[in-house]
């Protein structure tokens, strides 16, 4: 017989549902230019739903369907829900996730059926985009189908929902653990109804992510009167309900006239019990909850502020703020407790650790804006490299809910770090990570072997051989770095010695960076630098010769000097942005996009490259292209990022970009100075201290500067450093329509800043 809640006695319902926003926005405030579903459409891969500054939960709908414009499991091309997930992420090239399925419906349905595709889930429902809204820490959409309107809001670490139902109709919730999309698949799973107002469970799986276990407990408003459980197709009986798929239906209190029902669900990747903690003992108070997201997404999005009176760039750029603070997510439990892939649990002490480290993307710019706008959580994000460093003895290089994919090249964990230390971040065992860092790149896995050995990676022994012979260069010249702050000479020449690398590699004849043989002496034939192979038989990642050739950010002067000097890098780089934008091949990489000729801003290996005119003495032209890229690959539209989000780098790339400033080597703890595009940004330092740039008379066509003070004083250079924006001040820009070929440029007696 199965298992069944009856209506014993009545309950008395702890929730408030009329309850006004404890804060009313103000009209002018950051948030209220927040548009969420910017990236959602096109090939930005993020998603719409609930969440807080770097939360744990991520609750958001989810459309149903595997394919690789739906790795959040939303684009806004659909119009078709299965449900609201509480894992999200933000603008992948990979899907996984979308853990822990709720759908409010108003009817009893049959899970008998094994869910293959969408199309077999009794439980979808249209919806209409004229009845969806999101604001940060917020989500609403009205359920067509189930005649069901769905708000969805969190704290760090518990969702709330609620559910308004139409007047008389079933009140009912499905629960699915076995419904998967994209590369994830459900291993074992198990619902419990604990009381008559609580279920848990947990869902194991395998996908990205190859070892993803997510424990929940999900607490209701109303009385379960009656619910359904099933098992890998089956009605479940007495006893264990666990299976590789398990689903519920639970049906509410019809006895309770109240349109509304709320739920709250907290998740743990160590136990149910973590999860129960994780939630706590508060009501569902969700008008509160809300505020409180609020709250904190103002105070978030507040830590650089825009003057402007063009109110789309505000859009634009507090948006990009905002997804520039959805990852890393929060992965410790209260107790500090995670689990890694390896099912040990650690406990993380005084600092909170976090996981989806899209490091290849974020190291670029994400990173550096976080040691302005979240400079606290910083050395915790270290600290979590750390714990995972003790996995494997190598640092990550792409985790996921705890799990190293392993995904993409280089090991970027390695400038993060010493970015952290340059600017006084230092939080973390300082030794620990540099043993870890020196160990990472001594080690063999990954192509190593080969490049400690030839000195770069023949092209023959591994594909992507170029691209991951310069990562490599730049992580040996970080740890280099790092080996000179703390004074170990040996270490410093030896790596410095191998980030040399990239000069095997550089055709001067053909002007690229090209796969090279074992004998050090022939290269790869034939050779197009159009041509694109994706991540297949090709000597780079995600790109072509054009794309990648430009990757020497530890020793750009020196990249200019193997080029033939400053007039030849020029021209060569100006062909870049007006090559023709055509990419041969039979199987050319989904990542190219954005293109700017074979400058491609929709992936991450190009979005140094405009600021490099600064090392050649053409500043103006750096002046030049930024703009051309922030005017024309950054819009209001779903379709306003012009690539993949990638976890926050890029919207990074634009907060900092827009604001006059681009870290090209994250690691130098230097900016280059760009274009400013507002008239002026002031970036919060403390709670007395601001570092301002203002540009006087910029607009769409004053975008070249004709002169700069800093602090009243002439500033007539491309570089500043972090240490002297942490002092606080006034950088002045005044601008123009027509490029000044004397400000910033060096003369033949001024040193190098490199």
């Amino acid at each position: 017989m199965k298992n069944k809640y009856l209506i014993l006695l009545s309950a008395v319902l702890i929730f408030s549902c009329n309850k006004q926003p404890e804060n009313v926005k103000n009209e002018a405030s950051a948030i209220n230019y927040v548009d969420p579903f910017i990236g959602t459409g096109g090939h930005g891969h993020t998603y719409p739903g609930a969440t807080v500054p770097f939360g744990m939960l991520q609750v958001s709908p989810v459309n149903g369907i595997s394919a690789w414009d739906w790795c959040s499991g939303y684009h806004y091309s659909d119009d078709t829900a299965i449900g609201f997930s509480h894992l999200s992420l933000s603008g992948t090239g990979i899907g996984d996730l979308a853990d822990i399925i709720f759908m409010p419906i108003n009817k009893a349905v049959d899970l008998t059926i094994s869910p293959i595709s969408r199309d077999s889930l009794a439980y979808k429902s249209t919806y209409n985009h004229n009845n969806e809204t999101a604001t940060p820490g917020y989500y609403q959409v009205f359920l067509e189908d189930h005649n069901v309107n769905v708000e969805l809001t969190t704290t760090d670490r518990t969702a709330y929902h609620k559910y308004t139902f139409k007047e008389g109709d079933e009140q009912s919730v499905v629960i699915d653990l076995g419904f998967a999309i994209n590369w994830d698949k459900a291993v074992a799973t198990s619902l419990k109804v604990e009381d008559r107002y609580t279920i848990s469970g947990y869902r194991h799986s395998t996908g990205w992510a190859h070892n993803q276990k997510v424990f929940f407990v999900a607490k209701f408003s109303k009385p379960i009167a009656d619910y359904n459980i099933y098992v890998d197709g089956e009605v479940f009986q007495e006893g264990e309900n666990e299976g590789v798929k398990t689903s519920a239906q639970l049906f509410f209190d019809p006895a309770e006239k109240s349109t509304e029902l709320f739920a709250k669900v907290a998740l743990s990747s160590v136990s149910i019990e973590n999860a129960k903690e994780n939630m706590g003992v508060d009501g569902f108070d969700f008008d509160k909850t809300k505020a409180a997201a609020d709250k904190l997404w103002e105070s978030a999005l507040s830590t650089i502020v825009v003057e402007t009176p063009t109110d789309s760039l505000k859009t634009i750029f507090y948006t990009a703020l905002y997804h520039a603070q959805l990852a890393p997510v929060t992965f410790s439990d209260k107790n500090g407790q995670f689990r890694l892939e390896n099912d040990s649990i650690v406990t993380a002490k005084d600092y909170i650790a976090y996981s989806t480290l899209s490091l290849w993307d974020t190291f670029r710019a994400e990173h550096p804006l976080l040691t302005f706008i979240a400079r606290d959580r910083v050395s915790d994000m270290v600290n979590s490299m750390l714990a995972y460093y003790e996995v494997r003895e190598i640092l990550p290089v792409w985790t996921l809910y705890g799990n190293e994919t392993n995904t993409m090249t280089g090991y970027h964990s390695i400038p993060v770090i010493v970015e952290a230390y340059k600017k006084g971040i230092r939080n973390f065992d300082v030794e620990k990570a540099y043993e870890a860092m020196k160990n990472t790149m001594m080690q063999d896995e990954r192509g190593l072997d080969h490049y400690k050995k030839y000195g770069y990676i023949p092209y023959s022994l591994l594909d992507e051989s170029v691209t991951i012979t310069l990562e490599y260069a730049f992580n040996d010249w970080c740890v280099a770095e790092m080996a000179k702050e703390l004074g170990k000479e040996e270490d410093y020449q030896f790596f410095l010695n191998r980030s040399k690398a990239y000069q095997y590699l550089y055709d001067a004849g053909s002007g690229f960076m090209r796969g090279k043989s074992v004998d050090g002496k022939s290269w790869n034939e034939p050779f197009d630098p159009k041509h694109s192979n994706h991540r297949e038989q090709t000597d780079y990642t995600e790109g072509n010769a054009w794309q990648h050739s430009w990757f020497v950010p530890q020793d750009v002067d020196d990249l200019i000097k193997i080029h033939g000097g400053n007039d030849a890098f020029s021209k060569r780089l100006e062909q870049l942005f007006t090559e023709s934008s055509e990419i041969t091949g039979d199987n050319i990489s989904a990542d190219i996009t954005g293109l700017i000729g074979q400058y491609a801003h929709g992936n991450e290996p190009s979005h140094h490259i405009a600021y490099m005119f600064n090392h050649a003495n053409q500043p103006w032209r750096t002046q030049y292209w930024a703009r051309q890229i922030m005017d024309t690959q950054y819009n209001t539209t779903p379709n306003g990022l012009s690539g993949n989000e990638d976890c926050g780098q890029m919207s990074a790339w634009y907060v900092l970009s827009s604001i006059g400033l681009y870290p090209m080597n994250p690691a130098s703890a230097e900016y280059e100075i760009g274009t400013p595009i507002f008239e002026k940004a002031t970036i919060k330092l403390s709670d007395n201290k601001t570092f301002v740039v203002e540009a006087e008379h910029v607009s769409d066509k004053n975008f070249y500067i004709q002169s700069a003070t800093l602090n009243g004083k002439d500033f007539n250079q491309t570089r500043i450093s972090h240490e002297d924006i942490l002092k606080g001040g006034t950088l002045h820009f005044v601008m123009g329509d027509q490029p000044n070929k004397n400000w910033g440029v060096k003369t033949s007696s001024q040193p190098s800043n490199n």
